[in-house]
């Protein structure tokens, strides 16, 4: 019987996909990693995907705390950023405060659902750090997206952002391409800009807490499979044939920029 295939020591990773089939038409899969945040301090990351719904999510806590969940949508193309950050009470806060960010997803940002729900982990004590940092992205996030219709859009802002129900933000600019698609326009709602409130300032900026604003949060994905790795082998007559066998690692960043009806609802974003 012929043995699993290895990856040459060449081309090291720190996961691997199982080379069995999945069991059955479609597979549900949870991974946990140790991830290294920027600061030295080390959090625990969970990994889901469940290839017939076609989706992934990944979630871990920041070094502040703030719990930050990236749920990827393949089938309506539809990525979901949910943050549940720590209030501060002694400032008249909830307990905690939830934003939604909803954005287009394309096809080459994660590994496919499918691919996920193979990864098997080697090391689990193993610390991870991502192989390839990615940009820092810059989004202005100038649409409101209603919650009870958020469904159409994509059927897990239900359950994602149902903490958020207030604040669930998009862009104009995917907005367009999913009216496109056939989604209905009425879910949507462009919020105030600079140029229709001429005294609107960004939070850091704005000394009364009880006023409008431009506020900005940002996050970051510290760790995820961005990309399938291939290895090569060589039957019996010399031909050679590729196959997956791990995944390449990346990090990304995000600032989102989005109006709120008053600063209070932006503390985290004050000049320093």
């Amino acid at each position: 019987m012929r043995g699993p295939r290895r990856c040459p020591p060449a081309l090291p990773a720190l996961l691997w996909l199982a080379l069995a089939p999945l069991p059955g038409p479609a597979a549900r899969a949870e991974l946990r990693v140790r991830v290294r945040l920027p600061g030295g301090q080390v959090t625990e990351e969970s990994l889901q995907a469940d290839s017939g719904s076609d989706c992934i999510s990944l979630e871990l806590r920041t070094a502040d705390g703030a719990l930050v969940t990236l749920t990827a949508d393949f089938r309506q193309e539809v990525k979901i950023f949910r943050a549940l950050i720590l209030g501060e009470l002694e400032r008249g806060q909830s307990q905690f405060q939830a934003l939604c960010f909803v954005t287009r997803l394309h096809r080459n940002e994660i590994i496919p659902s499918e691919s996920m729900a193979k990864l098997r982990q080697k090391n689990p004590r193993t610390v991870r750090q991502a192989e390839e940092v990615r940009g820092l992205e810059h989004l202005s996030m100038d649409v409101a997206v209603n919650f009870s219709k958020g469904a159409q859009l994509s059927s897990h802002i239900h359950n994602v952002c149902a903490e958020a129900k207030e604040a669930i933000y998009t862009r104009e600019e995917d907005v367009k391409f999913w009216l496109e698609k056939g989604v209905d326009g009425s879910m949507f709602e462009v919020l105030p800009q600079t140029s229709d409130l001429p005294d609107l300032q960004r939070c850091r900026l704005c000394g009364d807490r009880w006023k409008p604003c431009i506020c900005s949060y940002s996050l970051s994905i510290e760790w995820y499979p961005c990309m399938l790795k291939y290895c090569k082998s060589r039957d019996a007559g010399g031909k050679v044939s590729s196959y997956k066998c791990g995944i390449r690692s990346c990090q990304k960043g995000y600032t989102f920029d989005y109006y709120v009806p008053q600063k209070q609802l932006c503390l985290w974003d004050e000049e320093t």
